[in-house]
């Protein structure tokens, strides 16, 4: 109880009343915050700020070599002489908060009424850099950084039209982190547009990291394994994405776009599928399905027969499943868990090391364990290959996310396997099925356009027709303008005759 009565939120701190007193109180508290008084021939100001926000350079350069060279008596003299773009006058204890922890000076004159805020933040950035986790072979290197101005410029040199609007609002109470909210406003739904600035502006958390999280607070159904939202970092798909008629927002820090409403067909196309020819193109995705489903229903095929269905096996294929499995003590359940549990440790591992010591750990770390518990009797050679192939079949998930949920739901199919065998597998099937058709996102279906059935959006599904065929944009953005290509230059060529 004695807890209860004294604990205070940062909402409710008391907040002195006048912006002096809270700007030498803050500067009393936080020895980063810098109290300086400038003596220049015209007058004295007193300067506050950051100083590990600002650029110190700047400031020097154009806000105090100005005022000691340039007469002033006022803050208008003040904003003439200053070689700083963004000026701002106001007393407003909130304004003055936000902007000295953003990279502002607050600058005060003892003749004046309330302060001057100079923006003069600090340039630290990282450069454009390629894809790391959506490389690919053919088409543009370039990567989104932590920057969001940065990442703005991608995006809008792609698209460079006056419909292409970005607005930006701040989320999180404490991180007050900036996002941005893009979409063409010739194309996008409305009704998409204002949901997503709706959910953005609901958001009440403390402290939001990035575009991930955020993601995560604003979609439709919190208890799925399956992502709600298509996270790229590309500039080259989220222009796509816009175009298409979808909403994208970003957060600063943050280098990757959210993408929404999204299918679950989009999570096993790439970019990189429209830079090459369309059968090519449609040879590659079907291979990420089968590969999927492989990764999938591998493993617990393998204990659903052993188990349940030996009967099935070939008699060619007998002889050397006897063989692999004469001396392995337990149960086919037990050998795939403990094999699936091994290949994810290596994962792991492999990913949170060092990238030179992660290669070492999963090359070698794979070949040792695998060649050990063969030898030893834990698993079967056949069972080692298997689980292998499914491993290596799970990365070719093109978005990070789904290769995330097809790592976990192969262990629900191998639960029902080892339970009821093939019925197992097909009520876990069912069970997957039926959850896609009631997710949404962003109020759209999520498994569209299968359900509800849409025929005319097949043609960018598992499957890439030619661009002549794509000529609508999907049905499941509801775009206010759906044609990509008018419809008498669908089928019309012009030969060198014409």
């Amino acid at each position: 109880m004695y807890f209860l009565k004294r604990k205070r939120s940062y909402e409710e701190a008391p907040v002195p009343r006048h912006p002096e007193d809270w700007l030498f109180q803050l500067a009393q508290k936080s020895r980063d915050v810098v109290e300086e008084k400038i003596q220049t021939p015209f007058g004295t100001v007193d300067l506050y700020y950051v100083k590990d926000l600002i650029n110190t350079e700047r400031l020097h350069k154009d806000v105090l070599q100005p005022l000691k060279q340039e007469p002033w008596m006022s803050y208008q003299d003040i904003e003439q002489h200053v070689y700083i773009d963004v000026v701002e006058k106001t007393s407003e204890i909130s304004k003055l908060n936000e902007s000295l922890f953003t990279g502002g000076v607050v600058l005060k004159l003892s003749s004046e009424q309330g302060m001057l805020v100079l923006a003069v933040p600090t340039d630290v950035k990282r450069n454009i850099t390629i894809p790391e986790t959506e490389f690919s072979v053919v088409g543009p290197r370039e990567a989104f950084v932590e920057t969001l101005q940065t990442n703005i410029f991608l995006v809008r040199k792609r698209l460079p039209v006056e419909d292409f609007i970005v607005k930006t609002i701040k989320v999180g109470r404490l991180s007050k982190t900036k996002t941005s909210v893009f979409y063409i406003e010739s194309i996008a739904d409305k009704e998409n547009v204002n949901t997503m600035l709706q959910r953005l502006h609901e958001v009440d958390y403390d402290e939001v990291l990035g575009s991930n999280s955020l993601a995560q607070m604003i979609q439709d159904h919190s208890f799925t394994v399956f992502p709600a939202f298509v996270n790229t970092e590309r500039p080259d798909r989220t222009a796509a994405a816009l175009a298409e008629g979808k909403v994208v927002f970003m957060c600063d820090g943050s280098p990757e776009a959210v993408i929404a409403p999204s299918t679950l067909v989009e999570f096993f196309t790439s970019l990189e599928d429209y830079y090459l020819p369309w059968y090519t193109a449609s040879f590659v995705r079907i291979l990420r399905l089968v590969s999927v489903i492989f990764s999938i229903i591998a493993t617990p095929v393998y204990v659903a027969v052993l188990t349940f269905h030996y009967e099935m096996i070939p008699k060619d294929l007998l002889s050397t499943l006897i063989a692999s499995r004469s001396n392995i003590p337990f149960p086919p359940l037990i050998e795939a868990v403990f094999l699936e549990f091994t290949i994810e440790l290596l994962r792991e591992a492999g990913a949170r090391l060092p990238t030179k010591v992660g290669q070492t750990i999963g090359i070698v770390g794979g070949i040792v364990i695998g060649q050990a518990s063969v030898q030893a009797g834990l698993t079967s050679n056949v069972l080692l290959i298997i689980v292998a192939l499914a491993a290596l079949a799970s990365f070719t998930a093109p978005v990070y996310q789904m290769g995330n949920t097809v790592r976990i739901i192969r262990f629900p199919f191998l639960i029902g396997a080892a339970s009821m065998g093939g019925i197992g597998i097909a009520l876990s099937f069912v069970f997957v099925i039926a959850h896609l058709i009631r997710l949404e996102s962003l109020g759209r279906p999520y498994f569209a356009p299968f359900f509800p059935l849409r025929l005319m959006d097949w043609k960018d599904t598992f499957i890439r027709l030619p661009f002549n065929f794509l000529y609508k944009r999907p049905h499941q953005t509801r775009a206010s303008y759906r044609k990509k290509l008018p419809a008498e230059k669908i089928t019309k060529k012009k030969d060198i005759d014409e």
